[in-house]
């Protein structure tokens, strides 16, 4: 008797890494998910890949389509965004998809969405964003479960991650492995373990494992990974160097890579044409770096060094610091191996801690839940959007664009011209997510742009935007999917998730960055324009709104508008002015958009900040109000701040002394307190020396070292000089600290000239000074007495 089928399970996960492979019974797709029971791959077989073309193209075409084996057309029920018919082009190889594509597009046909890899497709249009729930054949593969014959549909799950932290520690030179430290967090508790290079008699440190060669230290390594499988690695500059060290290393010994699942060597892929920075992937687990999610969550740090931001996070910091620390670390290593491992550990334990005060995890994953993609793919706005924004779209009945040739630039944002002053009482009024409100107010979309203009519908049954576009009022995808996002944020604010609230408005913000891209599938600057011009519409007729009340606005800048309650005896005067003013316009856009549209709005404006002393500076040199950079007090007593934008205090090209200087400068003016001694003491305690510690500079390189030929700036003279100390050369992207001196830039770490204090008086503290002093009828030469010298 034949053996009975074997049964059917169903299981829920969360989805971590993606790959897929041509084969010859089709492609491939190998998914792995963490569940509750542990790591669970995925294999999904004989699927294939697919594009469209117009119908009229693939008839022309169809001498090509029939000279390649296995692929094959059918008649879809889709259309394209000149609302004619498609037919889907399938193959049974990615590969041959994308040859096919250029062949046709080398004869003028237009191969429609044939950039989408099979595993990206297979899981947006089955809206797999994170978590979903399998179903098909299960095995069990060692410490791992296997389903085949699967099928997949959404769910919600989002277990519990195992997580280490990893660091390596190195020689300055040469590929030499000193040690790699793990720090584990998860379900099952903490664990910490350094593996060490050396077998020194008597050498001994808590949770530290000595090996006898480099290959021992990778192997330990290995099989920790293995034995606590984690389902996410993580690190500081983890992939570009940690890991891309790792890679060398293991390929001077002959040895793969093997930190994904079942073994799997990592995946690269270079992001520039130098190589210095890549991207990796490991199937089965996730790789993140803390520096780059960080970013992407929109923190903002004068330094992503981990010293810096563990300092600043959590209130301490690594164990060695300085500029030294290589030779540091080599003396460690060859002296004081316990100690060596202590500092290797720390830094483990600090990225752990700043994962888990940030909540990074859970934002990586809350991004992969809203967008689609993989929790380590970062960046990636123009995918994000097409993950969304595509499957509604094939659901609607029609099929992508390629991107346009026409790269037609729209307007930016809207900037009020400033006017220049120190003011009591100035209000900020802002509209609360501007470009995605106009987007859901005014139907703005890409598909109701085709159907607008393309389409046979009456004037009435469109919404006119600007440069010639027209807007379905009805067929449109964009408006709702913000809408419904909106209302998701909405939900995790109340529930108190940060991580899900912030992933979702920043993706939700980034839709007219995409759209506004000429790299976006679906750029049009009509589209793109519709938006930026009715911001500026907005701005503009708010601005009369409000001074028709009564009141001056100062400035505005793309969705607020800074507003001088002149009349106001007290902070409470002021509020109740800027409560109102949000109540008057609110309604008074809702029954203008109504009036003029027929449509309901969207648009709603806070009054957001209450400045009770506010600095508009002039542009340095001039008499005109500079944009983008105020500083104003808010709060009072205890809860008083300065709150400063654009200016040196938040540059961290200035240096820190100015920055202070200007805190505390402009401290004293608004509270009305005594400023002109501080002012002479400051000049002449730097001067004296005093102040030397806080003279450096801090730049990063743009470029490559020998890019620089013509105009070289400071920080790359300084730079070139790092040799002279015994320093490396730094690279592209990395922060040159320099300080001046008598003989020009020099490295910071250890100047051979004095330090030209003229330079930084002028250049540091008198810009600083003026920028404020000028306001009130003097300057910094006039309080310290010091002459400028003309010839």
């Amino acid at each position: 008797m034949p053996s009975a089928p074997a049964p059917r399970v169903q299981r829920e996960g969360f989805l971590l890494t993606r790959q897929w492979r041509d084969t010859a019974a089709g492609i491939e797709l190998e998914l792995w998910f963490a569940t509750v029971d542990g790591p669970l791959q995925v294999i999904i077989d004989g699927e294939r890949s697919v594009f469209f073309l117009a119908a009229d193209e693939a008839q022309q075409q169809r001498g090509l389509l029939a000279l390649h084996a296995g692929v094959e057309t059918a008649p879809v029920a889709l259309r394209n965004f000149t609302l004619g018919p498609v037919v889907a082009v399938y193959s049974r190889s990615y590969r041959q998809a994308r040859q096919l594509a250029d062949q046709l597009r080398e004869r003028g046909a237009e191969p429609l969405e044939a950039d989408l890899n099979p595993a990206d497709r297979f899981l947006m249009e089955r809206f797999i964003a994170g978590g979903a729930c399998i179903a098909g054949i299960e095995e069990r593969c060692g410490n791992y479960s296997r389903i085949t014959a699967a099928l997949l549909r959404p769910a919600t799950l989002r277990p519990a991650l195992k997580m280490v932290a990893f660091d390596i520690e190195t020689a300055m030179e040469g590929l030499q492995l000193y040690s790699i430290a793990v720090h584990a967090t998860g379900p099952d508790g903490e664990y910490r373990q350094v593996f060490m290079l050396g077998e020194d008699a008597g050498m001994a440190g808590e949770h530290m494992l000595a090996l006898p060669s480099q290959q021992a230290v990778l192997e330990a390594f290995f099989q920790f990974i293995t034995s606590h499988d984690p389902d996410v690695l993580v690190g500081w500059n983890v992939v570009n160097f940690d890991t891309w060290y790792l890679q060398r290393l293991a390929d001077s010994l002959g040895m793969p890579l093997g930190l994904g699942r079942a073994g799997a060597p990592v995946q690269w892929r270079e992001l520039d044409d130098d190589g210095e920075r890549r991207t990796a992937r490991m199937p089965g687990r996730l790789l993140l770096d803390g520096i780059e999610l960080l970013r992407a969550a929109f923190y903002r740090f004068e330094s992503f060094s981990l010293e810096a931001v563990s300092r600043e996070l959590l209130g301490e910091g690594k164990l060695l610091h300085g500029s030294d620390r290589g030779e540091e670390i080599g003396r460690l290593f060859r002296e004081d191996k316990a100690r060596l491992a202590a500092y290797n550990l720390r830094d483990c334990e600090l990225v752990s801690r700043i994962f888990a005060e940030t909540r990074l995890l859970d934002f990586a994953l809350a991004r992969s839940v809203i967008t689609g993609l993989n929790p380590d793919r970062l960046g990636g706005s123009v995918a994000s959007f097409d993950n969304l924004y595509l499957p509604r779209l094939h659901r609607a009945g029609f099929v992508a664009p390629n991107a346009s040739k026409d790269h037609s630039a729209s307007p930016g944002g809207f900037v009020l011209d400033s006017q220049p002053g120190l003011y009591d009482h100035v209000l900020v009024l802002d509209f609360k997510s501007l470009y995605p409100s106009i987007i859901r107010t005014f139907a703005i979309d890409p598909l109701g742009l085709a159907l607008g203009l393309h389409g046979e519908l009456d004037e009435g049954d469109t919404v006119p935007g600007f440069a010639g576009a027209r807007f379905a009022r009805d067929g449109h995808i964009l408006p709702a999917l913000i809408t419904s996002l909106w209302q998701q944020r909405d939900a995790a604010r109340a529930a108190a998730d940060a991580p899900l609230s912030q992933a979702i408005k920043i993706i939700m913000n980034s839709f007219y960055g995409v759209l506004g891209s000429p790299g976006c599938r679906f750029f049009d600057a009509r589209l793109a324009s519709s938006i930026t011009r009715r911001g500026h519409e907005i701005l503009l007729r708010t601005r009369e709104r409000i001074e028709a009340s009564g009141h001056r606005v100062i400035y505005g800048d793309t969705d607020s508008v800074f507003v001088w309650i002149a009349e106001a005896g007290s902070d409470a005067e002021a509020e109740q002015a800027g409560s109102t003013l949000q109540a008057d316009l609110n309604s008074w856009w809702r029954e203008h958009i109504q009036r003029e549209f027929g449509l309901d709005s969207a648009l709603e404006l806070e009054f957001e900040t209450h400045y009770r002393r506010f600095l508009m500076p002039t542009i340095r040199g001039s008499e005109m109000g500079s944009k983008k950079r105020y500083a104003g007090l808010v709060g009072s007593g205890d809860a008083q701040r300065l709150i400063f934008k654009g200016l040196e205090s938040v540059r961290s090209d200035w240096t820190r002394l100015a920055r202070d200087f200007q805190e505390e400068l402009y401290r004293r003016i608004f509270l009305d307190q005594p400023w002109e001694d501080y002012v002479k003491q400051i000049a002449a305690d730097l001067v004296a020396g005093r102040h030397d510690a806080g003279l450096i500079y801090r730049k990063r390189l743009r470029r490559r070292l020998d890019d620089y030929q013509r105009n070289v700036p400071p920080h790359v003279q300084a730079a070139r000089r790092y040799p002279e100390q015994g320093l490396p050369l730094p690279r592209r992207g990395d922060w040159v600290e320099y300080v001046i001196t008598s003989a020009g830039p020099e490295p910071a770490a250890a100047p051979r000239s004095p330090l030209d204090h003229e330079h930084y008086v002028e250049r540091q503290l008198e810009p600083v000074a003026d920028g404020i002093l000028g306001l009130l009828g003097t300057s910094f030469s006039a309080v310290t007495g010091r002459q400028i010298d003309l010839f």
